[in-house]
């Protein structure tokens, strides 16, 4: 029992991801970032207040690295079928 919750949560913090998942790892954190620096711009000039501005581009960077750097399980949907050790060309 408590070598296979040892086991899961190994497998969480050893961050497998596949390759699609690095993908969408890299349109997340794009898309995201662009979306809160955006925003933080708008709301800045509006307001005319720069420390309002930093504050919300830094919850968003915040929120994305949140969403992003862990390996969540999404980020592994096509692993890779590596062959078994010794059956390569010879």
């Amino acid at each position: 029992m408590a070598e296979q919750l040892l086991d899961s949560v190994r497998d969480i913090a050893e961050g497998q991801i596949d390759f699609e998942g690095q993908r969408l790892a890299d349109q997340l954190s794009t898309l995201s970032l662009s979306i809160c620096g955006a925003i933080s711009f708008i709301v800045g000039c509006l307001l005319q207040d720069i420390k309002l501005a930093v504050y919300i581009c830094l919850s968003g960077t915040v929120l994305a690295f949140v969403g992003i750097i862990p390996p969540w399980p999404f980020f592994n949907r096509h692993p890779v079928k590596w062959l078994p050790a010794g059956t390569g060309l010879q």
